[in-house]
């Protein structure tokens, strides 16, 4: 092969692989979401972990609690939307997950009720792009991943992905 073969076919390999590094940008600014509170939502299983443990050490105050309580009661529940996303039907991980999400916004972020409800709707949205039927509870759905259509599984301790 000639000099210029060789630099023709360097060039191509160059554009292939600047090409193939803008791909990956892409897909990885496609995989993450930012709150209204500035917090951004980037791994499902480290964040929904971080959540949960929030969820069972962040004591919120009377006056916090309303503002949890006001944010999650307007939103159904994804799993069992004859629920608010404040009580929802049961303590399975999604639930855990949104209610530390929220405590933390509150604490942390003094976050209003208007803020965590979005950021809550982000992080349903996060978790299951495709979203919820609302009856994933009622169809046996407790222990599948959240983006099939589950709740995480009940143990806080095995998340379900």
């Amino acid at each position: 092969m000639t000099r210029r073969t060789y630099a023709i076919l360097g060039a191509a390999v160059l554009a292939v692989a600047i090409l193939f590094a803008f791909q990956i940008a892409a897909a990885a600014k496609a995989e993450t979401v930012e709150t209204v509170a500035g917090l951004t939502f980037h791994d499902v299983a480290a964040q929904t972990r971080e959540f949960i443990g929030y969820d069972g050490s962040i004591q919120l105050t009377p006056e916090q609690e309303a503002i949890r309580v006001e944010a999650l009661s307007a939103i159904p529940a994804p799993c069992c939307s004859d629920n608010s996303a404040a009580t929802c039907c049961c303590p399975c991980n999604m639930a855990k997950s949104v209610w530390g999400l929220s405590k933390y916004l509150i604490t942390e972020k003094g976050a209003d009720a208007a803020q965590v409800r979005q950021a809550a709707q982000d992080w349903f949205r996060f978790i299951n792009p495709t979203g919820f039927s609302g009856d994933t509870c009622y169809i046996g759905g407790c222990n599948r991943a959240f983006k099939d259509n589950g709740c995480g599984g009940m143990n806080e301790h095995h998340p379900v992905f």
